[in-house]
């Protein structure tokens, strides 16, 4: 009788310790998956992460509905509207005027960019699609402000396929440079692997984009009488001049001592010294899409502001999101 309550004692100890055991094992797993946080109390880990992570859906929203309009002249509203979170239809945006092959690519830009969307929103919650400013207009203001002076016409990035591709010249890169910059900071692997996965194909749109530029880059882009890689180098300056963090940004042409070790003048791909990406942070990269050269200060394609935690924050501190 003593020796079967003596196994029974050792049978209960030995079902607790694989209870606590399973239970902290879970509580494990769960911290270093990263779960989408639901309102619950987050560790330092997932809560740095999910910021660092909800920000890219900015330009992830920017790019898929430029590149779906630009190709098919219709958006996220009609292919993806749940991932839209009911947030407001862009402005402007409309079908360009492409040849086949340009409109084959931004076709396959596009459905990437939807499935970025999917992939982020399955990591964490993200907010609904910010109104974006995709007019003739805005992308006008953008080349008067990079060449200082106002173009008559006004670009029009939806004319032909040099503009749009010019057009595109401003997107995906910047969007991998915050990719770069915030991997460093994330904690979970999760959250690497998927920011390793976004980087990936947006540093290969920003390639093609790039290469396909850099084939026509001593083309005259009518009627302003100014080549593709004059287009490229005035965007770069003006996006180096907005970020104010010093040169992140090149055109496809560069003094040689800029090209790769300092052997080449052609910059399809753009690098460090060490022909390494350059990063940018969250502030940096509102500072260039608002146009305005400051994080608090609204405007460009976002007339509303950007979403999410980082850029709300500075939204805050104006006590506006207009200007």
């Amino acid at each position: 009788m003593a020796v079967t309550k003596e196994r029974k004692s050792l049978l209960v100890t030995m079902v607790m310790v694989m209870v606590l055991l399973f239970l902290f094992n879970a509580q494990l797993l769960q911290v270093m998956s990263c779960p989408n946080d639901q309102g619950n109390q987050a560790t330092n880990c997932t809560d740095q992460d999910r910021k660092l992570l909800e920000f890219p859906l900015n330009l992830e929203y920017l790019e898929a509905e430029f590149f779906l309009f630009g190709a098919l002249g219709f958006g996220l509203d009609t292919v993806a509207p749940n991932l839209t979170m009911g947030g407001p239809s862009p402005l402007g945006a409309q079908k360009a005027n492409l040849d086949p092959l340009t409109r084959d690519v931004v076709l396959q830009f596009a459905w990437q960019e939807v499935g970025h969307l999917r992939a982020i929103k399955k990591t964490v919650n993200g907010f609904a699609r910010p109104q974006l400013d995709l007019s003739k207009k805005a992308f006008a203001k953008v080349m008067d402000k990079a060449f200082g002076v106002k173009f008559v016409p006004p670009f029009n990035p939806y004319a032909n396929s040099y503009n749009y591709l010019i057009a595109s010249y401003l997107v995906p890169y910047v969007g991998l440079t915050g990719y770069v910059g915030a991997n460093p900071k994330l904690q979970c692997p999760a959250s690497r692997k998927l920011v390793a996965g976004l980087l990936g194909v947006e540093s290969g749109q920003d390639a093609v984009i790039r290469t396909m530029l850099y084939a026509r880059a001593a083309h005259v882009v009518y009627p302003y009488c100014i080549t593709v890689a004059a287009f490229t180098d005035k965007i770069s300056d003006l996006r180096n001049k907005l970020g104010k963090a010093g040169v992140k940004d090149e055109g496809l042409v560069v003094p040689k001592a800029m090209g790769a070790e300092g052997q080449v003048v052609g910059n399809v791909l753009v690098g460090n010294e060490l022909s390494l990406s350059y990063d940018r942070t969250p502030e940096e990269i509102l500072r260039i899409v608002y146009g305005s050269g400051n994080e608090s200060v609204p405007g460009g394609f976002y007339p509303k502001g950007a979403d999410g935690e980082i850029a709300r924050s500075y939204l805050v501190t104006t006590g506006s999101t207009e200007v």
